[in-house]
């Protein structure tokens, strides 16, 4: 299983990526909102994953952050929801704009995405109702991935302490925008772990 890539943003498309990890380029289909968090190519990029095998072939998926793999995990789980429309549908909401519409029962938004047409937005609401966490608390499990050096290094030495990547991805995201792109491995580690502690 393939949880995550670092490497080099090698080349973008209209629907995914290609990341050069030790010279081997990994080619990614991502939500639009992960493709626009990418930066520009040749910049360094940590992208979480999720691999699906299939008869006809393997893909890789790509995400910015923990929340959106979790509410792609959950999405693919629904009768007729494959990676592709999941991705549509995560192009066209957060998880937490998401969470609401299925908490209110929203076909109506939902099928707005993409690829869902009345009756797969009416089976999304009603099967991943209470799947998808509280509106407004997906916040911090949809913190965006930082950009990968000091930042990747931080989040597998709070994973190494024992946090789960949501939480060490969290906490590390917060500590980033507090610190700044420039911050030390330690600076960012030290200040994680105290927002991860409270």
């Amino acid at each position: 299983m393939i949880a995550r890539l670092t490497g080099t943003l090698a080349e973008t498309s209209a629907d995914g990526a290609v990341i050069d990890v030790g010279g081997v380029g990994y080619q990614i289909l991502a939500s639009a909102r992960t493709l626009d968090a990418l930066g520009p190519v040749g910049g360094e990029v940590l992208v979480l994953t999720e691999l699906q095998v299939r008869e006809d072939g393997w893909t890789l998926f790509g995400f910015g952050s923990a929340g959106e793999r979790e509410t792609f995990r959950i999405l693919t789980s629904v009768q007729g929801v494959g990676g592709r429309v999941a991705l549509a549908i995560l192009s066209t909401f957060t998880p937490d704009e998401l969470a609401r519409a299925v908490s209110s029962g929203d076909k109506a938004m939902i099928a707005r995405a993409n690829g869902v047409g009345p009756k797969l937005a009416a089976r999304i609401a009603n099967e991943l109702q209470g799947k998808l966490g509280a509106p407004g608390l997906a916040g911090a499990a949809g913190s965006p991935i930082p950009r990968a050096g000091a930042a990747a290094d931080a989040m597998s030495a709070l994973a190494n302490l024992g946090f789960k990547p949501a939480e060490a991805s969290a906490a590390v995201a917060a500590a980033n925008e507090e610190l700044g792109p420039d911050a030390s491995l330690d600076a960012l580690v030290r200040l994680a772990l105290r927002k991860a502690a409270k």
